[in-house]
């Protein structure tokens, strides 16, 4: 039997990796025993209602290394995903304290947990295309040999959470899995980032809920976007496929899936069953200190490797985004 750790399993990406793996213990047939962390008072339940009697739940605070070790000994883990992240990048500058703490903290944590059980479990750590912040057009696309310009503190704390994995690989043996990802995308993206929040806004328009205004920050800067179902199943290809202590860059290269927020935004209105028209309003409380125009890289080297192709694009994405808001506010109107 395999033994699977996914921290933050009530997070965004984590919940879909959970579905991932239970499909493939329960469809599939794999013997597979699957542990997730979230915590007690803090953690969301609703993207979890239907994984609950599904996956062995732990409460674990990964900033704390009582907890952590505690984990790691419990679980005994032959793989782990390492989900729990602060990721939202605007309130880092507010609380780049505690970006640092959860980040690097909390992914040394585990580090040093794994070291001193002598385990050999491989560890995914996923970085993320902010860390390489400022880069300019003639530069695109990113590579692993862009050199890192990060803007703001949560990019920071990734390039710090990456290089300490590189750290306890190199010095003592631990089977870091080291990937950057770029924007993804899809359901359960919490209210707070573009696109999920411009399908919230939106879908509360059509319910009548709040008046026909969405609020965005700057929405010039360029992205390549990748659905979290293309992620999910390029992580596990990267488990399983990729050396340890290398880097890949993972997120899709195709046409169709590059666009600037303001494209995305109007490709969402027209998707509206809204008949009227619907102002687009830049508001400061959106609007974030230094912005990166344009995050665009290629997963070739890491296509390669893997045979990692992505299914879906930007449009698959808006609509399984914008549906996902739809339902969910209808059933809860309050949110």
């Amino acid at each position: 039997m395999k033994t699977i750790l996914v921290t933050g399993g009530s997070g965004f990406v984590g919940s879909h990796i959970l579905d991932s793996l239970v499909e493939r213990r329960d469809t599939l047939g794999e013997d597979l025993r699957i542990f997730a962390t979230r915590r007690y008072h803090l953690s969301r339940r609703d993207k979890i209602e239907h994984l609950e009697s599904k996956v062995e739940w732990i409460d674990c605070d990964v900033t704390d290394p009582i907890a952590v070790n505690k984990c790691i000994n419990q679980t005994d883990p032959d793989e782990i995903f390492h989900m729990a992240a602060e990721s939202f990048v605007s309130p880092s500058w507010d609380h780049p304290s505690r970006y640092m703490s959860v980040n690097y903290n909390g992914t040394l944590n585990i580090l040093d947990a794994l070291r001193a059980k002598k385990s050999k479990a491989r560890i995914l750590l996923p970085g993320s295309g902010e860390e390489y912040g400022l880069v300019s057009l003639e530069n695109l696309p990113i590579t692993d040999q862009t050199p890192l310009n990060p803007v703001n503190p949560y990019a920071v704390t990734k390039i710090a959470q990456d290089l300490i994995g590189y750290v306890y690989f190199k010095s003592y043996g631990v089977q870091v899995i080291r990937v950057r990802t770029f924007n993804h995308e899809g359901p359960r993206r919490e209210r707070y980032f573009g696109i999920s929040s411009y399908c919230y806004q939106l879908a509360r328009i059509e319910q009548s809920l709040q008046p026909a205004v969405i609020e965005v920050g700057d929405t010039s800067d360029e992205r390549n976007f990748t659905h979290v179902k293309d992620i999910v199943r390029a992580y596990t290809l990267a488990m399983k496929d990729l050396p340890a202590g290398d880097l890949y860059l993972i997120g899709s290269d195709s046409i169709e899936n590059i666009d600037t927020f303001s494209g995305v935004l109007q490709k969402l209105i027209a998707k509206s069953s809204y008949s009227g028209q619907i102002e687009i309003r830049q508001v400061s409380k959106f609007t974030r200190p230094t912005t990166v125009p344009y995050l665009l890289t290629q997963s070739k080297i890491f296509g390669e490797i893997t045979g990692w192709e992505v299914s879906k694009n930007l449009n698959d994405i808006l609509d399984d985004v914008l549906n996902y808001w739809r339902q969910r506010i209808k059933i809860h109107p309050e949110i």
